[in-house]
């Protein structure tokens, strides 16, 4: 090497020399001497290659790690014409980072950057191109013009990608040459390529949003593009397709906008009520047209949902926003589990993903409940992760798991991060003001808090208590009195102002404490805070206004120290005050209405999320984070009153790009993205009427994007209409199975009067045991089907699933096809009494038990048979909303056979009109999230006059929310609303008075900690004259909840037990009566809400 000698000079001259045979990024060679870098010119000045490819190296890692090589910019840019490729990539890169600093320099190299653009090497055509955009001179933009326009043309996907990134550069430099980038810009959006997708995407973001027309004809490629396209592309794509469809298609939740804004009629209301209700449902119901999802909002859907699998969180976060903004409200769970999927990586992913989560609960709150627990607060969790944690508990907060949450916050009370524990008091706050039947709890459990060591929770508990006194500050005047008490020990300015504002706006309520408060403060008047002494102006006005005889000195004391105060506002406060309260020839007309000025009743302060108002910015967006509109930001389009044409996104396909049907037939039996038994356990199903079809596109979705638009809108069309075509077959091998099937499978399915006849019959008689069974196995097994792996014959999968579709009632006709699957022919007729349930027992041992009982009241011969009291029937539909068709229910407190966990709600149906309706069935239920519904089985003609009986299950999930649901004839739909009592939610069970007490111990001792007694609510009443013997308590009680009676050995004390139907809640309730009709109640539930209402319900009964 000649440079050799040069290198042992350099080093042996001298020792304070840098050695610069090192690497030249490792900083030992940036000296200040005038030698610097010179090894590297030298080597950039060389004849050999390999010494410039060396220098060029060395130079583009200094680059990389930020070191300063703008001097060596002459030496590198005489190389930009050298013969070596890997040299000239490297020079490149170097002149597109110092470009724009060395802009005179390199314009002496622009010639050659056009060679470059004719270089055979793609490599070569794309860096000069690069180079050419970074040169920030508006002199050259035409040369920049015609090297776009060129680039897009190129046989390289990779130049023309180049081109799509030069686009924004030169847009930003010259903006009158808009017009022609969009020509650019439309010429390569038509390119087929996923490298030039997201890129020509990004361009058009920059240049022209607003020209949401040239992406209309490239809508269908870019969703079928969509899955191949490089992660930052696919961010970008997604954006842009969320706005785009808000223009072009109707709003699929525009029917649940409609019920919001017209509510269903309440669960009790009176006659004036509910025909008011009708006149306006006959108004709305019109306005209420099916909703039909158009093709391309389906293909959008359909092509994003697998990318929620991906393993960069911004695509995931992409794919979230676009269906939270774009999809129907009953396939937006799918995105809860990717985003609780995000939780687990780094605190700056966490953040934003929090944030948006906070966001989406606001407005879908069921579709984060089934993960609360992947909120819950870890220690090591950052202080910002953890508000945002605390924001999503809160928003999910409801009455069925208010208290596993109020839990959790009496555990994060205990934490050592300040911050963190004043947040979790405003959480419980928020809490206690948006559940009502928990506000009494978290007030005693804030005023416990009162008492802790640290200054800081006893200041935020008593700002969050003076909101919560607010809204019942008369039964709370205890609780006043002792924040009163805390005046001389709390020093944070904000408490102390908040417990002076609330003795002063309830001063009637402490007449004896407040002036003496007003003598305390005025002595340290001069040393509080300002908003210590606003408040104390406040206090004393209005003590003044009220009881001026003892507090008249004081005032004017207070009055005269404001009026020298340093700060001006305080000084105009007490000019102010002084002439509004007190009497002068100057004061005016205003010193007569002083006392309504000052204590005027003000509304309880609202306790608002932060994210509440986040809605109107892009979820995912920074505008969204910030909370302000950032430069750049798009606004979401409203979505169109009336579908614009879809025609505007056809596109002829070429014939080479049609798949051939042996294609065809291998994208259909290939596997779907998602599992079934993943799809089925979140809320996917569509809302709209081409739900039927759906779950066929969606298994065929991973071969979706070899397939022309054109062409997937025509075999869906094909599917509906072989699908319903299959559907009609069915339907009349049924019947005529049923008519002419064996006598023993199809005797209670037969025709006519015979069939109605035994169907009164058994409403008459409960079922048989081994009727009820089969029931249920059926139903077990036609549920079990879908879930199974779709491993074999794909055409079998699709029979099953028709067959998993079809009313419980027809599986009988169906039992010889699928009798592969059902595990029932394998076995005998089934006997029930060989595996009793854990839950029933026989009729012997209850003669027995009731001999144990030392009451009048007799226990219930079965836990089937309905208790003690008349059942209370309630109408769900009235013969005139019906168009002659009346339907009654009430709640047969039977256990519901296909389901136990189900409540078993029994409907009546009359046809009051001169017509028969055909094909009752229930319809589309629109639940909250856990809920389950199991319709009644379609009853298929109701002549006039007749009365038809049917029992359905649903799960209420041990809440009170309502079931919605739609009950459809073959003309009409009906939408229904189921909303049970909170007794109606539990099943009784037997209990000795031994394992009575031990389990209404153990329910108390699991309640510990801050908030003390959760699981038991107690109540004084007094008892009504008509309600004093054993009997009628009894009876009112077995009357208002589905309870068993449990022994007692006292004959003033009555003892019920139940648990609930869903999650099997141990409900204990014990009622212990006094003299005169007095008596204490006490409900135990480790379900809050479930034993608050119980009580009310309970005590309402006995005092009416």
């Amino acid at each position: 090497m000649s440079s050799g000698p040069a290198y042992n000079d350099e080093k042996g001259s001298s020792l304070g020399e840098p050695e610069y045979g090192h690497d030249p990024a490792s900083g030992g060679i940036f000296s200040s001497d005038y030698k610097r870098h010179d090894d590297l010119k030298e080597m950039l000045d060389s004849n050999k290659d390999s010494l410039k490819l060396e220098a060029m190296k060395r130079i583009v890692a200094m680059i990389a790690r930020g070191k300063n090589a703008s001097e060596l910019f002459p030496s590198v840019v005489k190389n930009v014409a050298c013969k070596n490729i890997e040299v000239k990539k490297l020079v490149y890169v170097y002149l597109v980072r110092y470009a724009e600093e060395q802009q005179d320099l390199a314009l002496l190299s622009i010639s050659t950057f056009q060679r470059g653009l004719k270089d055979p090497n793609q490599l070569i055509r794309a860096g000069a191109l690069r180079v050419l955009s970074s040169i920030r001179v508006t002199i050259i933009v035409p040369i920049m013009m015609l090297a776009i326009k060129e680039a897009a043309s190129d046989m390289s996907p990779y130049v023309r990608k180049t081109a799509a990134h030069a686009i924004p550069k030169l847009y930003s430099l010259d903006l009158d040459q808009k017009d022609q980038l969009i020509e650019v810009i439309e010429k390569l959006l038509a390119d087929k390529t996923t490298l030039v997708a997201g890129s020509v995407v990004m361009a058009f973001e920059e240049v022209c949003p607003e020209r949401i027309d040239l992406i209309h004809k490239n809508y269908r490629k870019l969703c079928n593009l969509l899955i191949d396209v490089e992660e930052w592309g696919q961010v970008v794509i997604i954006d842009m397709l969320t706005r785009d469809p808000r223009t072009q298609v109707l709003n699929p939740n525009h029917n649940e906008i409609l019920l919001e804004e017209n509510p269903e009629k309440g669960f009790y209301g009176t006659d004036e009520e509910d025909s008011k209700q009708e006149e306006a449902d006959a108004v709305v119901l019109p306005k209420r047209k099916p909703y039909v999802m158009d093709p391309d909002h389906r293909l959008l859907l359909r092509n994003t949902k697998p990318l929620l699998q991906s393993r960069n969180a911004a695509v995931v976060m992409a794919v979230a926003q676009l269906y939270f903004h774009l999809a129907p409200k009953a396939e937006v769970g799918v995105i809860a589990k990717a985003l609780v999927r995000l939780l687990r990586s780094h605190s700056e992913v966490q953040f934003v993903v929090l944030q948006n989560v906070a966001s989406m609960s606001i407005k879908r709150r069921g579709m984060f409940e089934p993960h609360l627990k992947s909120f819950y607060i870890r220690s090591t969790d950052p202080t910002q992760i953890k508000v945002l944690k605390l924001e999503v508990l809160t928003n999910l907060a409801s009455e069925t798991n208010i208290s596993t949450i109020l839990r959790e916050f009496q555990t994060y009370i205990k934490s050592q991060d300040k911050d963190f524990v004043a947040a979790t008091i405003q959480a419980i706050g928020r809490c206690a003001t948006n559940i009502d039947e928990v506000r009494d709890t978290c007030l005693s459990g804030l005023v416990q808090l009162l008492s802790n060591r640290d200054e800081l929770v006893v200041a935020e508990s008593v700002v969050v208590i003076k909101k919560l006194l607010q809204m019942q500050p008369a039964q709370h005047s205890d609780i006043i009195r002792h924040m009163a008490k805390l005046i001389d020990n709390i020093m944070v300015p904000m408490a102390r102002a908040s417990i002076l504002w609330l003795i002063g706006e309830y001063c009637e309520h402490v007449p004896k404490i407040a002036p003496d408060v007003l003598r305390k403060m005025a002595k340290s008047f001069t040393s509080e805070e300002d908003i210590v002494k606003l408040q104390i102006i406040n206090l004393a006005a209005k003590l003044y206004l009220t009881n001026s005889r003892q507090t008249k000195l004081l005032t004017q004391y207070v009055l005269n120290l404001a009026k020298y105060d340093q700060n001006y506002d305080i000084r105009d406060r007490a000019r102010f005050i002084r002439q509004l309260i007190v009497p002068t020839e100057k004061s005016g007309v205003l010193n007569k209405y002083a006392k309504k000025l000052f204590l005027a009743q003000k509304p309880p302060p609202v306790l608002e999320s932060s994210f509440k108002d986040r809605d109107h910015f892009q979820l995912g967006s920074l505008s969204h984070l910030l909370n302000s509109k950032a430069s750049g930001y798009q606004e979401l389009p409203d979505w169109p009153e009336a579908a614009p044409d879809p025609s505007v996104r056809n596109v002829e396909v070429p014939e080479w790009t049609k798949p051939s049907s042996r294609e065809k037939r291998k994208e259909k039996v290939e596997k779907p993205f998602y599992s079934e038994s993943e799809g089925e356990s979140e809320p996917t199903e569509s809302a709209d009427s081409e739900s039927p079809t759906t779950s066929e596109s969606e298994e065929s979705a991973g071969g979706m994007e070899s397939e022309s638009a054109s062409e997937s809108e025509e075999e869906e069309s094909e599917e509906e209409e072989g699908k319903s075509d299959r559907q009609k077959k069915k339907k009349k091998g049924q019947k005529e199975k049923s008519k002419h099937g064996d006598e023993s499978e199809d005797s209670g399915q037969s025709e006519g009067g015979d069939k109605e006849k035994k169907r009164n019959e058994e409403e008459s008689s409960s079922s048989s045991p081994s009727s009820s069974e089969e029931s249920s196995s059926e139903n077990s097994s036609s549920e079990s089907e879908p879930e199974e792996n779709s491993d074999s014959d794909p055409g079998k999968k699709h029979k099953r699933k028709s067959v998993a579709k079809l009313p419980s009632g027809s599986l009988k006709a169906k039992k010889k096809e699928i009798s592969l699957l059902d595990l029932d022919d394998f076995s005998g007729p089934s006997v029930p009494t060989t595996t009793p349930s854990p839950n029933t027992f026989s009729k012997s041992l209850n003669l027995d038990l009731q001999g144990l009982t030392l009451s009048n009241s007799n226990l219930p011969s079965e836990m089937s048979s309905p208790s003690l009291g008349r059942v209370k029937t309630y109408e769900l539909l009235h013969r005139l909303t019906g168009e002659g068709l009346a339907v009654r229910y009430h709640f047969n407190r039977r256990p519901f056979s296909p389901d136990q966990a189900m409540v078993s709600v029994q409907m009546q149906f009359t046809n009051n009109s001169d017509m028969d309706i055909r094909h009752l069935h229930v319809n589309e239920p629109k639940l909250h999230s856990g809920m389950r519904m199991q319709g009644f089985k379609e009853i298929d003609v109701l002549q006039p006059g007749d009365v038809a009986s049917e029992a359905m299950g649903i799960d209420f999930c041990d809440s009170t929310q309502a079931a919605n649901f739609q009950l459809c004839s073959q003309t009409r739909q009906f939408y229904m609303s189921i909303q049970p009592p909170v007794g109606e939610l539990m099943m009784p069970i037997f209990m000795t008075e031994n394992s009575f007490k031990k389990e209404q111990e153990q329910l108390l001792n699991t309640s510990t900690g801050k908030l003390m007694g959760m699981n038991e609510i107690n109540e004084k009443l007094t008892l009504t004259e008509q309600c004093r013997s054993d009997q009628a308590v009894v009876q009112r009680v077995l009357s208002t909840a589905n309870l068993g009676r449990v022994p007692c050995g006292q004959s003033d004390e009555y003892r019920f037990a139940a648990r609930t139907v869903s999650g099997g809640a141990l409900v204990l309730i014990t009622l212990v009566t006094k003299d005169n009709g007095a008596a204490q109640l006490t409900v135990n539930c480790e379900k809050m809400v479930i034993g608050t209402m119980m009580a009310k319900e309970i005590v309402e009964t006995l005092t009416q």
